[in-house]
């Protein structure tokens, strides 16, 4: 991709590192709290980080008392214990299901910012994110796919510390029809 891109005529944005693009979630992050002023925690899936980036900076500049806790999957958790340790650290493998999660090699700037900006990452399982898939979708008609379903596993596996108005962001339905049926089998 990057050697197609340095065609005339051609502009690769990479979501990961491209400055301008948290302006984009950062315009969810004002929605959320424009929507509900009250918010105490805002939990995010957090892949590359452009999400949680552009969502933490606008909420912390228009609410710093609000909580932003990132979610990745256990089985892709590069972000989480580069968060934990304040430095990139990579993983050998990020076999999850949540496409959307699996990173493998965190970008030293965003490290920089996740610790900046997010108070607290979780990490939640392939279980847990299949239970919070057929959750959204039986009781809430929210069909997600598993890192938009994140967010919901992470608040049904433990609210303890979030406070009393917590919002989640539950992005993108790109599910497959297997994903689908494992999650409602678990049920």
């Amino acid at each position: 991709m990057a050697e197609y891109a340095k065609q005339p005529g051609v502009y690769f944005l990479n979501d990961a590192t491209d400055e301008d693009l948290r302006a984009g979630p950062a315009t969810i992050g004002c929605e959320i709290l424009e929507q509900c002023p009250a918010a105490s925690a805002i939990l995010v899936p957090m892949g590359d980080t452009a999400l949680i980036r552009g969502i933490a900076a606008a909420a912390k500049e228009l609410a710093p008392q609000v909580k932003i806790i990132g979610v990745q999957a256990e089985r892709a958790p590069a972000y989480f214990l580069s968060w934990k340790e304040g430095k990139v650290i990579g993983t050998e493998t990020c076999d999850t299901i949540a496409d959307g999660l699996a990173t493998r090699t965190p970008e030293a700037a965003n490290v920089r910012d996740v610790k900046r900006l997010v108070d607290e990452v979780v990490l939640v399982s392939e279980e847990q994110m299949l239970r919070a898939i057929e959750t959204l979708l039986l009781e809430e008609h929210v069909l997600a796919e598993p890192a938009g379903a994140a967010s919901t596993a992470a608040l049904l596996k433990s609210s303890a510390g979030c406070g009393d108005h917590v919002a989640l962001v539950v992005s993108g339905a790109n599910i497959s029809r297997e994903v689908l049926k494992r999650a409602i089998e678990i049920g």
